[in-house]
């Protein structure tokens, strides 16, 4: 069972003094208008750049390895896009904990509930295939407006940023829980409930296998999937939440339920789940996660490719 941080005395602690600033300021920048937010967003995102050279790196050496066949040209202007979306991120996760529900759903549009509707009418739990998009945390908040859910995590090392994530979050959902919780995810799946799942990062050789993503080869690939597709049988449905051009606002995309996700094997399950992930990285590539290191882990005996 996953015990969730709650707000203590402790959290004031003068350690946490400048971060309580920062939290603080985000706030109230966020208060702002959103075609003001939607401009200064990208100027930090601008600025990253030139503070955040390994980030830059890595994000650039993940373009390269997953899509050879760009340009220098494109993939340049790909990097560039991608971290403004990143300086965006920071308000947007301002927005996805401090905003009303009304103002959330205010600059939304959103298709595919019917998706969901006919999962539940099924009787079955839903797996929602997330994907790490900068705008996941708005995107799960949008999410759970209209159909809250329970959210799969990694509890922050901070305390204070460990209670904040989670208020966030809770603010549109049911609970949340651990994703080192296996027996918990499937208990919710078969109970009929909606988790919300990303399996695009890597977690490490021991809690991985290799499948292809994008131009990669062997990718680490997290083999929970397995497991927790092939106990709990749950209606499996890719969901993002989008940026639009301009000031228009986003776009939640909810698609219909994937079929036949084989169970075979944990590497034919991390295979079919990664086509899923590119077909959604797919829709906003420059609003995807690109800055993780998302191949660090490599198979016994191939060099890093960082």
């Amino acid at each position: 069972m996953t015990i969730l941080p709650k707000f203590t005395r402790q959290l004031l602690h003068p350690r946490y003094f400048l971060l309580w600033c920062g939290i603080g300021a985000l706030y109230l920048v966020v208060q702002l208008p959103y075609k003001f937010l939607n401009k200064l967003g990208p100027i930090v995102g601008r600025l990253a750049m030139k503070v955040l050279t390994d980030r830059v790196y890595v994000t650039a050496r993940n373009l390269h390895l997953c899509f050879p066949e760009k340009t220098e040209v494109e993939r340049a202007k790909l990097l560039k896009e991608n971290f403004e979306s990143v300086g965006m991120a920071l308000f947007e996760t301002g927005m996805a904990w401090f905003w009303s529900d009304d103002r959330v759903k205010k600059h939304f549009t959103v298709t595919g509930l019917e998706h969901i509707t006919k999962a539940q009418q099924e009787g079955k739990g839903v797996l929602l295939l997330g994907v790490h998009f900068l705008t996941l945390e708005l995107g799960a908040r949008i999410f759970g407006i209209y159909n809250p859910g329970i959210g799969v995590y990694r509890p922050n090392n901070n305390p204070v940023l460990d209670w904040l994530q989670t208020y966030g979050r809770m603010r549109s959902n049911k609970d949340m829980i651990n994703r080192r919780d296996v027996k918990g995810m499937i208990r919710a799946l078969k109970q009929g409930d909606i988790l919300w799942y990303a399996p695009d990062h890597d977690y490490g050789p021991k809690s991985s296998v290799f499948a292809p993503f994008f131009a990669v080869e062997n990718a680490a690939s997290t083999k929970g999937s397995y497991m927790l597709i092939r106990m709990s049988q749950p209606a499996i449905i890719p969901f993002l939440a989008r940026r639009l051009p301009g000031n228009s606002g986003y776009e939640m995309v909810i698609l219909p339920a994937a079929e036949d996700i084989p169970v075979d094997s944990d590497v034919n399950t991390a295979i079919a789940l990664n086509k899923l992930v590119e077909r959604c990285v797919m829709m906003a590539p420059e609003q995807y996660m690109w800055l993780h290191r998302r191949f660090k882990t490599r198979p016994q005996g191939e060099h890093s490719l960082y």
